[in-house]
């Protein structure tokens, strides 16, 4: 039996509202010891954004921005590829090598938000289940 997504996402996600400031961001993401919170939108264009540490390295803290100043809206990533709960972990994983991303939000086929899957949990997946064989 193949493993799916659902079997190794994070769930329940943490999320941030794009009006929210970066530094409220860094603190989440601190305190909760990760390295991403999805964004929850409400326009019609797309339904959810991510904030990555990569995000904060490269456009505040290499840039020299206040995080205080900053909206979070202001350097997300959005739309964002996300994943369905019942893929498989290669799938998964061949999607995000091959659009160079290591979070993605996962969802059910409603579309709404139901866990968040990254790279060190297919780091875990493969080193607990092995690799071979998960189609």
């Amino acid at each position: 039996m193949a493993h799916q997504v659902k079997d190794w996402m994070s769930s329940p996600v943490i999320v941030i509202d794009p009006d929210s400031c970066v530094n409220y961001a860094l603190t989440l993401m601190r305190r909760r010891r990760i390295h991403s919170l999805v964004v929850v939108l409400n326009d019609s264009e797309s339904r959810y954004g991510i904030l990555t540490s990569t995000d904060i390295r490269n456009k505040i803290l290499a840039a020299e921005r206040q995080p205080a100043e900053v909206a979070v809206r202001e350097i997300m990533t959005a739309p964002v590829l996300t994943a369905q709960a019942d893929w498989s972990l290669t799938e998964c994983s061949r999607r995000m090598q091959a659009a160079h991303i290591n979070h993605m939000p996962v969802v059910d086929e409603n579309n709404q938000l139901v866990g968040i899957i990254s790279t060190t949990d297919l780091f875990v997946a493969a080193e607990e289940i092995g690799w071979e064989g998960n189609p």
